[in-house]
């Protein structure tokens, strides 16, 4: 099972939303989506969110996000956005 820091795994959220795992992900392959699809968005959205300002560091970013080092957010940013976090900041500021 992959934790990350502030985003419930797989099983938490199906527990929460009061399913099993197995119809969570049923639901989600009807929607034409999956849990690390949804994951990823959220992830995305949030980056840009906190990225938009200047309070927080890219790594803190990363670390707030989950990922195990800031390399990786770099990498998953890119794949995102087609761009670097801090391009991002620096064209949103």
């Amino acid at each position: 099972m992959r934790r990350t820091r502030g985003l419930p795994g797989l099983e938490t959220a199906a527990s929460r939303l009061a399913m099993s795992t197995r119809t969570l992900r049923r639901r989600l392959q009807e929607e034409g989506t999956t849990y690390q699809e949804v994951l990823d968005e959220v992830r995305c959205d949030l980056a840009k969110r906190y990225l938009a300002g200047d309070e927080l560091a890219v790594g803190a970013v990363a670390f707030l996000l989950g990922f195990s080092e800031p390399s990786a957010f770099h990498r998953a940013f890119r794949r995102w956005m087609g761009q670097a976090p801090g391009d991002f900041r620096k064209a949103a500021g």
